[in-house]
C-alpha cells in the first residue's frame, strides 16, 4: 500500500537537502542574476526539457512572459516545444535529438540564456541544444538531478538536485525555478 505521508516526508527531505546545500544555492542566485542581466539587455530566456520538465519549461517561460508576482511589462522567454508542427517536422526529418539545437541555431543570440531540464541530466536534445548554445556564447543553465549527467559538462550553471528520485527532482525544480522568478522580477521590475 501506498503511503501519503512517506511521500510527503521524502520530498521535504529532499528540499531540506536542497536548503542545506549552499553552493546550490548560490548556483540558483547567480543564475537569477544572469537572466536579470539577460533581461535588462534586451536577451531572452529560453526553456527546453521533455515530458514534465518540458511542462516545467512551458510553466517557468510563462512565469516571466506573463506574470510572477505582480503586474509588469512582459519579459521575452519561451519553450522551446511549444510549436507543435515544428517539433513533429524536425523530429520527422531530421531527429528528435536535433528539435531543440535546431531551434537555438534559428533563434539563439550571444548573451541569451537558456535553461536545460532533465532529470537524469542525459536527455540527448536537450544535451544537444545546451551545445549548440555555447557555440553562440549564450549563458547555459542545466537543471537536472543528483548526478547532472551529460549536462554537467555543457552548462554554464549547473542546479543538480540532491536526489535520484525523479518527482522529488522535478518538485524541487520548480521550487527553485520559482525563486528565480521572484528574484529576476523584483531585480528586473523593482517596486
Amino acid at each position: 500500500m501506498i503511503n501519503i505521508q512517506s511521500i510527503v516526508q521524502a520530498s521535504i527531505d529532499t528540499k531540506n537537502r536542497v536548503l542545506a546545500d549552499q553552493t546550490l544555492l548560490a548556483t540558483v542566485g547567480s543564475v537569477a542574476e544572469a537572466m536579470t542581466t539577460a533581461f535588462k539587455n534586451g536577451k531572452k530566456v529560453l526553456f527546453c526539457g521533455n515530458g514534465g520538465s518540458a511542462a516545467d519549461a512551458q510553466h517557468l517561460a510563462a512565469e516571466f512572459s506573463g506574470r510572477f508576482y505582480y503586474d509588469r511589462p512582459p519579459l521575452y522567454s519561451e519553450a522551446l516545444h511549444v510549436n507543435t508542427s515544428y517539433v513533429t517536422a524536425v523530429g520527422n526529418d531530421y531527429s528528435y535529438d536535433v528539435i531543440y539545437s535546431r531551434m537555438i541555431e534559428a533563434m539563439g543570440k550571444e548573451g541569451d540564456v537558456l535553461v536545460g531540464i532533465s532529470t537524469s541530466g542525459n536527455s540527448t536534445n536537450v544535451v544537444k541544444a545546451l551545445e549548440a548554445a555555447n557555440k553562440l556564447g549564450m549563458i547555459t543553465v542545466g537543471m537536472t538531478g543528483e548526478s547532472g549527467g551529460k549536462m554537467k559538462e555543457v552548462s554554464t550553471f549547473l542546479v543538480n538536485i540532491p536526489s535520484k528520485d525523479t518527482p522529488r527532482i522535478q518538485e524541487c525544480h520548480i521550487l527553485l525555478g520559482h525563486i528565480m522568478c521572484e528574484i529576476v522580477e523584483a531585480n528586473v521590475f523593482p517596486k
